[in-house]
């Protein structure tokens, strides 16, 4: 007869204003975008929309034809203007050592090119079990499938839809560009204002509090 091997728990984080303050990385970037090509980018604008793809916000100021090799550009000038930048957010360490402590695995999902998703959290020295990029919205539930995570948490609406399209419970923090109230408007099972009250949430979700009430309220 075969056993499941499946961990008890496995947990997916979105990374950029979920796990990190990417903020700063970004607008000095798209900086320094703007000086290389020449064209114009608001970086104050651009740091106030994030989580879909990059190819999305490069469309509000690069011309159709331009946009992939843009992006190229923008991904190739990444490490070198936006990693050393970027701070861990509060509770992001803490929630994957929450998640490890439960005896579970922590896997990081994200819209962000794989190379340098995986350079921010090798510089902030987090260590997720797994790393999967390039995947926006409804496509992240192909690898939170995959994993076989039980729980996705976000910052955005996407990453409320991809939860919900991979049937995994969707934790939602308000630390990103979407309000609480949207954020529970699309179906977030719950909303917490950031990920220092992860580790309160989850305790209470294994002991069957599955909404996770007293960490929303705390």
């Amino acid at each position: 007869m075969a056993y499941s091997t499946r961990p008890a728990l496995t947990v997916g984080f979105d990374l950029d204003m979920t796990l990190i303050d990417s903020r700063p990385g970004i607008r000095a970037c798209y900086l320094a975008l703007t000086e290389r090509t020449g064209t114009y980018v608001d970086a104050d604008l651009a740091v106030t929309r994030l989580g879909p793809p990059l190819e999305e916000e490069l469309a509000n100021w690069f011309p159709a034809d331009e946009i992939a090799a843009t992006a190229d550009l923008y991904r190739e000038m990444y490490p070198t203007y936006a990693v050393a930048a970027t701070p861990a957010l509060p509770g992001a360490r803490e929630a994957i050592t929450a998640v490890r402590d439960a005896g579970g695995r922590a896997i990081v999902v994200t819209a962000k090119y794989e190379p340098n998703a995986k350079l921010h959290l090798a510089h902030l020295g987090i260590e997720p079990d797994a790393v999967i990029g390039d995947l926006w919205a409804e496509q992240k539930a192909v690898a939170l499938r995959e994993q076989g995570a039980d729980v996705y948490v976000g910052d955005h609406l996407g990453d409320v839809r991809g939860a919900r399209a991979a049937g995994a419970h969707s934790v939602a923090v308000a630390s990103g560009p979407c309000s609480a109230d949207e954020l529970r408007a699309a179906g977030a099972d719950v909303v917490l204002a950031d990920l220092t009250r992860f580790p309160q949430w989850l305790a209470g979700y294994r002991d069957g509090d599955a909404d996770g009430r007293a960490a929303e309220r705390a």
